[in-house]
């Protein structure tokens, strides 16, 4: 497609603009996924690229170095401590011999990998099967506990985890051995055991205040996603609770069970379930952002009164603890509530929207996914209008006068000042608006935890009811502490779905948004 310059696009008509406009878009699309794809190239590219580099260095090190760097190839800190740095060496050769005995101990590292069968399809987590076994004392049948197959599974990637560290120290510690070697050479000395103190409470500061949120990061986010994703590929259920009987590694069976579109299979429900969370997202985001700003530009208007009491009054919606209100709004269009009671007396609800039981537009998917999103407007909007307020003051009365000189007419404002400024400055929160959005369980759970009329044919496929109005987060409550069999592994699956969801879209939507695009425009 021939790109127009500046003249032949001036004129242009607002229809020639916009189908120009659609031509760019759609023209971008194939340039667009090339560009994803080399940029994928070249991160697995760099990523091999930095392992050689390693390699090589490790290679020159045990080449050019000497004794001392030599042999702390095997003995950690040893190169540390011929150069002085005995504090530092010692916790270095601490760190080794811990590792040592963690590993050979009876019940040590190796013993936990090898009961875990990593990833060995049709192998068993734990090796040893708990079972009855009679009693002659008692006369009676004694349960007799073998492995914990969750337990097993956890060391063994605590395990792993420990190795990955054992190699990351190795490396630095021989980084800092070829160092010191260097400086020695030179003529110059290392640092000492107070230099290093001193340097950890003054410019290396930064690394002292954040190892502990590395740390507790590590523990409690990264290794809880780790665990999961490998409950993905096990069989861990009701019946297979790791304890009375041993779970086992099934390789892709869960992802081929959610992806079945077949009659009676998982994968029907989980595309309406994914469809409807994506549409949920997009309004639930949406009608709250430009409604927020709508109430914000309406309120801070010139000649409107009373302002702090609109104000207030929007406000007492985020006051009130959710659940409570939510739980107060679901009964208020119930078939017992007032507003339900009225919209049956003036018939306002279709005869094809009621069921034989249930008078109310819960009963409906399609009245009740919009009622979703009309209450989620009004929990949402004072949160959006307390932020437009404070963006809206800031905004140059200047650029608002000039454009009326112009004869900018309030359309015109809207759209080429106020909106394009609220964009950028807002940009970041409409991105976490939206995965929240996709992960808001409160809303969805507490309006529609009893309505049983929803529930999808579909979605009965192993034990698992699944309503039209849930979103994956709700469906994923329901498998594992809502349903009468527990599918832990079914759960893992649709976490990790949730997660590539919101990942994608997340970088896909920062790496357009004006925000991280044009910092300098608004400066």
């Amino acid at each position: 497609m021939k790109k127009l310059n500046d003249l032949e696009y001036l004129k242009l008509n607002k229809l020639q603009i916009l189908w120009y406009k659609l031509q760019l878009f759609i023209c971008a699309i194939p340039q667009w996924f090339l560009g994803l794809g080399k940029k994928i190239v070249n991160f697995f590219k760099s990523i091999g690229l930095g392992v050689k580099d390693e390699v090589v260095d490790i290679g020159t090190t045990f080449t050019k170095g000497n004794w001392a760097v030599k042999l702390s190839f095997l003995i950690f800190g040893f190169g540390n401590i011929f150069y002085g740095q005995i504090a530092r060496g010692i916790l270095f050769l601490l760190f080794e011999a811990v590792f040592i005995y963690y590993m050979a101990a009876p019940t040590g590292g190796l013993h936990w990998l090898g009961k875990a069968n990593l990833l060995q399809t049709g192998k068993t987590v734990g090796d040893i099967q708990g079972e009855m076994v009679y009693n002659e004392i008692y006369d009676v049948d004694v349960w007799t506990p073998g492995d914990d197959s969750v337990k097993v599974l956890f060391y063994a990637l605590l395990t792993i985890l420990f190795i990955v560290a054992f190699v990351v120290t190795w490396r630095i510690q021989l980084k800092q051995c070829r160092i010191n070697m260097n400086i020695t050479a030179q003529g110059k000395k290392v640092k000492s055991g107070k230099q290093d103190l001193r340097s950890l409470l003054d410019d290396q500061f930064h690394k002292t205040l954040l190892a502990l949120p590395v740390a507790g990061i590590m523990f409690f986010t990264v290794l809880p996603i780790i665990f999961m994703i490998l409950i993905a590929f096990t069989s861990y259920d009701a019946a297979h609770d790791g304890y009375s009987n041993l779970f086992t590694w099934v390789g892709l069976d869960n992802f081929n069970a959610l992806l079945n579109f077949k009659k009676g299979g998982l994968g029907l429900a989980f595309g309406e379930i994914l469809s409807w969370t994506l549409m949920w997202a997009f309004f639930a985001t949406f009608t709250n952002y430009f409604l927020g700003m709508f109430v914000a530009i309406m309120i801070n208007k010139k000649g409107i009164r009373v302002k702090k009491l609109w104000r207030t009054i929007l406000v007492m919606t985020i006051a009130v603890p959710q659940f409570v209100s939510l739980l107060y709004v679901a009964k208020l269009f119930d078939s017992t509530g007032i507003i339900g009671k009225l919209l049956l007396e003036w018939n306002l609800i279709p005869k094809s929207m009621l069921d034989a039981h249930q008078y109310s537009l819960w009963a409906n998917p399609t009245s009740s996914k919009i009622l979703l999103i009309v209450i989620n407007i009004w929990v949402g909007i004072p949160y959006v209008m307390l932020q437009a307020t404070g963006i809206l003051m800031n905004i140059p009365q200047d650029l608002y006068e000039s454009s009326r000189i112009d004869g900018a007419n309030t359309f015109q404002q809207y759209t080429k000042i106020t909106l394009p400024y609220m964009m950028f400055v807002m940009g970041p929160y409409l991105l976490t608006s939206f995965v929240n959005n996709l992960n808001n369980f409160n809303v969805i759970y507490l309006l529609t935890q009893n309505n049983q009329l929803l529930n999808l044919d579909i979605g009965m496929a192993g034990g698992v009811s699944v309503c039209e109005t849930d979103l994956l987060i709700t469906w994923l409550y329901k498998m594992t502490l809502n349903s009468a069999e527990t599918k832990y592994n079914l759960a893992s699956v649709v976490g990790i779905v949730v997660f590539l969801v919101v990942a994608i879209l997340s970088l896909i939507v920062y790496n357009v948004m004006p925000s991280t695009r044009n910092e300098e425009d608004y400066r």
